[in-house]
């Protein structure tokens, strides 16, 4: 009898045990960041990890998502695609995050893609983009090439000329987005008198900047990513090339590496996105400062920042319209959720998942910051297909 009674009390203390581990594990709910801390595109990704740190604790400290703390597991993906695409499968397999926020570079995004699909997760994706994709297991918080690239090139066309050098970085992005600038080009009877790519990292830009002299653009478009923009700003002065004499239109630098390249070396130059610190809204306010605040006053906002900032909160707004942590019924609860961001109201659009985002051109100043200098009159429709422009039919 006193066995059965020990072996009862046994039981009961084990079930107690399980339970309370339940519970307690019940009042968080892991989310992924994964981003570049090391490498080349560290400078760029670091700032966003801050940024998404700063979201989850503001919705913590407001109570959390669905009554859960959020917690984060960090990876770093070593400015490697092949490293995001294993640590992607890693944050999804083992640690079993409920969702992912991270990449910069469409190299990582189109490395981890697969693996969000095969796998049924879902990343929030803060990077203006090349378009050409649409995947249900992603949502896209930067812009199309509607609402940063086509009308870049109209702005630099009709504001300086038609003749436009084109220097990037070796990957995705650049050769796409440089295929639907050449189109948009033809489209404007304007001329590309030069085309370069260079290594992820590469220092050495002075033969490219001899050929930009001899080749006398009107603009220079610049779809470099990471380090590499220090050296090519730094041989562009060297050169005695100002933006007086040859501005250069830039899609993948915002004021965080402003900070870092040096305002000395980038005054009078030109921004493309839909955010930048300056821009004049009370939410923009609150957000530049809560950022400094938790970070130092020498830190500075910028686009993609903002970006992953609005993907955590838009993340756990879905959550709750959804009442689930469930990958597909997020995928439906987001769409046609609307934000209210620093930048202005953002909307998904649910055929696509990707944004509608006003579109914002800047100019560099001395303070390192950024002068808005024209803008749309309201959030444009996301088409990363450039299905509503004739001239880009065929573009892959």
């Amino acid at each position: 009898m006193k066995k059965s009674f020990y072996c009862v009390l046994i039981l009961i203390s084990a079930l107690l045990f399980l339970t309370g581990c339940k519970k307690k594990e019940s009042k968080v709910v892991k989310v992924g960041l994964l981003h570049s801390l090391t490498g080349t595109m560290a400078i760029s990704e670091i700032p966003l990890r801050d940024s998404e740190l700063l979201a989850i604790k503001e919705i913590n400290e407001a109570g959390g998502v669905l009554g859960k703390q959020i917690k984060a597991v960090e990876e770093d993906g070593e400015s490697d695609p092949s490293v995001f695409a294993l640590k992607a499968r890693k944050l999804l397999e083992q640690d079993k995050v409920e969702t992912v926020f991270g990449c910069w570079t469409s190299s990582s995004r189109q490395a981890v893609k697969p693996v969000f699909e095969e796998l049924y997760g879902l990343l929030w994706y803060p990077l203006q983009y090349e378009g050409m994709e649409a995947s249900p297991n992603i949502m896209y918080m930067g812009a199309s090439p509607n609402q940063q690239v086509v009308p870049a090139i109209d702005y630099c066309a009709e504001s300086f000329g038609k003749k436009m050098y084109l220097l990037g970085s070796d990957y995705i992005f650049p050769k796409t987005a440089n295929s639907i600038i050449k189109a948009q080009l033809a489209n404007l009877n304007g001329q590309c008198v030069g085309e370069q790519y260079v290594p992820m990292g590469h220092a050495d830009f002075s033969e490219i900047v001899k050929e930009i002299i001899n080749q006398k653009p009107d603009v220079i478009i610049n779809t470099l990513n990471g380090d590499s923009n220090i050296a090519f700003f730094k041989a562009l002065a060297a050169a005695g090339i100002t933006s007086e004499k040859i501005p250069v239109m830039s899609f993948s630098i915002s004021e965080e590496e402003v900070s870092k390249i040096g305002s000395e070396l980038l005054k009078g130059n030109l921004l493309a996105w839909n955010y930048f610190q300056t821009t004049d809204t009370d939410l923009n306010r609150k957000f530049v400062s809560d950022y400094k605040s938790e970070y130092g006053n020498d830190r500075v906002t910028g686009d993609p920042i903002e970006a992953a900032y609005i993907a955590v909160h838009m993340w756990a707004k879905a959550c709750e319209k959804a009442g689930s942590f469930d990958v597909e019924e997020i995928r439906m609860a987001s769409k046609g959720l609307s934000y209210e961001a620093p930048e202005g109201t953002v909307t998904v659009d649910g055929t696509n998942q990707h944004l509608y985002k006003a579109v914002r051109i800047g100019k560099i100043n001395e303070k390192g910051l950024v002068d808005e200098i024209w803008s749309t009159e309201s959030a444009i429709k996301p088409d990363p297909y450039l299905s509503t422009y004739a001239w880009a039919r065929g573009l892959k």
